[in-house]
């Protein structure tokens, strides 16, 4: 996943303004695009407007001019990083090598510790959570 936050910053970076501090703005761009990443890959479901999160972070350490051209990096990028995350099989483990579990939590209020379906995060017995956050969306529009 670090080839699309690498990509972002690679393509950011001449952009970024100079300062008496230029590497610790390099820096945090860096961390920033590094880390929504990381959030998008862990937790895709709950994350509404990554590329709308990553341009809030990264704005300041460009000028406005250059501001048009690092949303249109951002948007595209992490696009595809979506894109490319709903195309990658789910074989019971996330990025980062924990085990899945289902999105709902029990009448006791603990996790779910069932394997979840890959296309809505949630395992058998909770699809019914699935149908009603389609049905709030599609209220909300």
């Amino acid at each position: 996943m670090y080839q699309f936050s690498r990509a972002i910053y690679r393509e950011l970076s001449p952009l970024v303004e100079g300062s008496s501090r230029e590497r610790d703005n390099h820096a945090a761009v860096l961390r920033a695009c590094e880390a929504t990443i990381e959030r998008l890959a862990t937790d895709r479901h709950y994350f509404a407007r990554p590329a709308r999160t990553l341009f809030n972070d990264i704005r300041p350490h460009f000028p406005i001019a250059a501001q048009p051209r690092v949303w249109q990096v951002v948007t595209t990028y992490l696009t595809c990083a979506q894109d490319w995350l709903a195309k990658q099989p789910q074989h019971g483990y996330d990025v980062n090598g924990k085990p899945l579990e289902c999105r709902a939590t029990t009448r006791r209020g603990t996790p779910c510790q069932r394997m979840p379906l890959p296309h809505n995060g949630y395992c058998p017995s909770h699809q019914h959570l699935a149908e009603t956050e389609e049905y709030g969306h599609r209220m909300a529009a």
